[in-house]
């Protein structure tokens, strides 16, 4: 890069170690602190190259539009649903995001919600806290996971990912994708469908508009009084009104969920339900995966100045 360094407005920060990395490369100009954001873009906008913003936060065209300047965004995240890619496209502003990275940790929690759920993991240690166990006895029995039948809606990187995780329980495996993978799973024609031939579904589509409220009340139904499901994918995929209504009469054995319709303060009626282990947006909350995370955002950022391939443009 070439002096003076550019302008990077940060609309959501990043980790420390890159954080400070950022600022020995660029002028930075911190959204996410101002006292007053928008007399800050009104004191900067035309200087800004680039934008730093992470998933929960995203860009909306009304930053966007501001900046005549921007040349890329650069989001620490997957999940592109809060960017507004049409406005970038519109003025050939490049977007990156940070794929790979977190598809361990997401695939991991998944599982780890699976377990939680269908063996009533937070339950039986409100059990043996509550003293329960010592007053009433043994804990219900739970339904077993090893040998069940997992449906993935989705099945990309982070799908394949808990694939491969469950195949170490012998979980038979079906899915539901836009396109044949090239895997030795059971490919179903629809989310319905998946749902009633699985034990457990999980959730590991994209977000947005194309996959809002894809497991409908059908589905939940489909998957029934012994199923169990787990959402790591968004909370606007799941209808959640419907997911609650079959949890709270029955329909629907349990469920694992990492997100909701809507965060940080999910339905008051889901948060009373027993059958139900939460997790607070989290799949990808590991030191290691958010150093990383950070680390593609900056290098994105790297590159573009250096004139170099972006490391993971959005398409």
């Amino acid at each position: 890069m070439t002096e003076p360094r550019p302008d990077v407005l940060v609309v959501s920060a990043l980790r420390p170690g890159q954080m400070a990395r950022l600022e020995t490369l660029f002028a930075l100009h911190r959204h996410d602190r101002a006292e007053d954001p928008d007399a800050l873009l009104d004191a900067i906008a035309p200087r800004i190259r680039a934008v730093v913003t992470t998933g929960g936060r995203g860009l909306g065209r009304d930053i966007i539009d501001r900046l005549p300047g921007l040349e890329i965004v650069a989001c620490s995240a997957v999940g592109t649903e809060k960017l507004d890619l049409a406005a970038c496209r519109a003025r050939g502003i490049a977007v990156t995001n940070t794929p790979d990275v977190l598809t361990d940790d997401v695939a991991d929690m998944a599982m780890a919600l699976l377990l939680m759920a269908r063996r009533r993991l937070v339950e039986g240690d409100a059990h043996v806290r509550s003293g329960a166990w010592a007053r009433e006895g043994m804990f219900p029995l739970t339904p077993t996971l090893t040998g069940k039948r997992l449906g993935i809606l989705g099945l990309g990187r982070i799908g394949q990912a808990i694939a491969a995780r469950a195949e170490a329980f012998r979980m038979e495996i079906g899915y539901v994708a836009r396109a044949p993978r090239d895997v030795p799973y059971a490919r179903l024609p629809d989310a319905e469908a998946l749902a009633g031939w699985a034990d457990a579904l999980v959730v590991a589509t994209p977000g947005g508009a194309g996959t809002r409220g894809l497991v409908s009340a059908p589905v939940i139904r489909a998957l029934g009084p012994g199923g169990t499901l787990v959402n790591i994918s968004r909370g606007s995929v799941v209808d959640e009104p419907a997911m609650i209504e079959a949890l709270a009469s029955g329909a629907l054995g349990a469920a694992g969920l990492d997100v909701f319709a809507a965060e940080p303060a999910p339905d008051p009626a889901l948060l009373a339900l027993p059958n139900v282990a939460l997790s607070p947006h989290h799949g990808s909350g590991t030191v290691e995966t958010r150093d990383a995370m950070a680390r593609m955002v900056v290098d994105n950022l790297v590159a573009h100045f250096n004139g170099a391939p972006l490391i993971s443009p959005v398409a």
